[in-house]
């Protein structure tokens, strides 16, 4: 039994943000049916390559982009331009508990499936919408682009190497404002059905990347609101503690740079590395003793810690660092973070039976339930393969119904 047992989706959302929404919920144990264009489906199936592998070696249609982002889903072809295919989305609307779509402002109304018009069939019903700017706003008829949204929600500004060593504004290397904003939509979602739970209420859920990506600026937000100062780049030091950052050792066998992580928390921590770096008089020099001390001077010690750290290499420092429980951790590709033995045994990489591929390896999700476990038995679907199922089961279309449908190009 998953958590959502239940619960069924109605998922009109594409690309990234409302997909990473709706895998989570059928993660869960949610039942979402994906809503796809005829003929092309959701835009990532395109997206490559890499493309997966069919048994003789050749790639398929199928995007990795679009396999990372929709397992446990039943894909239904709808065409919701033509009236018969708005009919069917209200027919199924009566069936769901949520209804999620990331359109453009506005564009449901004209459809006749916006917040208004499909309450009106289901009372209960969650309606999530996932724009670039919100409902509200001077903005909210602008397209929204996690790129954009990066730049526009100031990450960018806060993000690269610092401007006098020569750097400029960077942004992170993978969507993270699609992504924060989808999981903030599951937990408005979860809120919202609770709600309904109590109340028999629906209600609408305003998803905007740009809020997400305000909201996402954490510290650095509060910096700001409270010190009043505009903060910078800083690279891959950390803004509010030292020593906390990137820092190059000894060179590795091969005679390339190498680099480790060194994250020192707290002041214990700080004597802990002084002490494993062989030299203590930096834990008490009071100028360094305290982190606050230590941020106001960076400047003076990071270098005199950067000529430390380049006496050994990467290897002995990290098992110094470890034994003596002083943060830091190695800078890992991708092939090394999926070999990593923690990664392993954790089981972040699920095998799905896929039906063009049943060796498909993707990411599994991180969510860890010791009653209600998530669900790993649905691979990503092909384009419309549960279309005639979920007509014919769900709603009860004839195979003379379902047959028009498809000869119109409905679905």
């Amino acid at each position: 039994m998953n958590s959502l047992d239940g619960i069924r989706i109605l998922d009109l959302s594409r690309v990234l943000a409302g997909p990473w929404c709706t895998q989570t919920l059928a993660d869960l144990g949610a039942d979402v049916i994906k809503i796809e264009r005829p003929g092309t489906g959701d835009d990532t199936r395109t997206w490559g390559p890499p493309f997966l592998k069919d048994s003789a070696g050749n790639d398929s249609a199928e995007a990795a982009y679009y396999l990372g982002a929709n397992r446990n889903k039943r894909s239904v072809t709808c065409d919701i331009a033509q009236p018969q295919g708005q009919a069917l989305i209200r027919d199924l609307v009566q069936h769901c508990h949520v209804f999620v779509e990331n359109f453009k402002v506005g564009d449901m109304a004209r459809y006749g499936l916006d917040y208004d018009s499909l309450k009106a069939l289901n009372p209960r019903l969650v309606y999530c919408s996932v724009t670039g700017f919100g409902q509200t706003g001077p903005y909210r008829e602008r397209a929204g682009y996690d790129y954009a949204i990066q730049g526009m929600g100031g990450l960018m500004s806060i993000t690269g190497e610092r401007d006098d060593i020569g750097g400029g504004p960077q942004k992170v290397g993978v969507a993270v404002a699609d992504l924060f904003t989808g999981m903030y939509a599951t937990v408005a979602i979860l809120a919202a059905l609770r709600h309904a739970e109590r109340t028999g209420e629906g209600q609408h859920v305003d998803a905007a990347l740009l809020d997400t990506q305000v909201a996402m600026l954490a510290n650095m937000g509060a910096n700001y609101l409270v010190g009043g100062k505009v903060p910078g780049r800083a690279g891959n030091a950390h803004q509010n503690i030292v020593p906390y950052q990137v820092f190059e050792v000894a060179p590795a066998a091969d005679g390339h740079k190498d680099h480790l992580i060194l994250a020192v928390g707290n002041d214990s921590q700080y004597a802990k590395f002084c002490a494993v770096a062989g030299h203590p008089e930096l834990a008490t020099d009071p100028r360094y003793a305290r982190n606050q001390d230590r941020v106001r001077n960076r400047l003076e010690l990071v270098p005199l810690l950067q000529d430390i750290m380049r006496t050994r290499n990467k290897a002995a420092w990290l098992a110094a660092l470890e034994a003596a429980k002083v943060p830091c951790g190695a800078i890992n590709n991708i092939a090394e973070v999926f070999d990593d033995p923690q990664v392993r045994e954790r089981g972040m990489v699920t095998t799905w039976p896929h039906p063009i591929n049943p060796g498909l390896h993707l990411v599994s999700s991180p969510i860890k339930l010791s009653a209600t476990p998530v669900r790993t038995d649905r691979p990503p679907p092909l384009l419309g393969e549960q279309t005639d199922e979920v007509l014919r089961t769900l709603l009860g279309y004839s195979e003379a119904h379902i047959s028009a449908l498809k000869e119109g190009q409905v679905i």
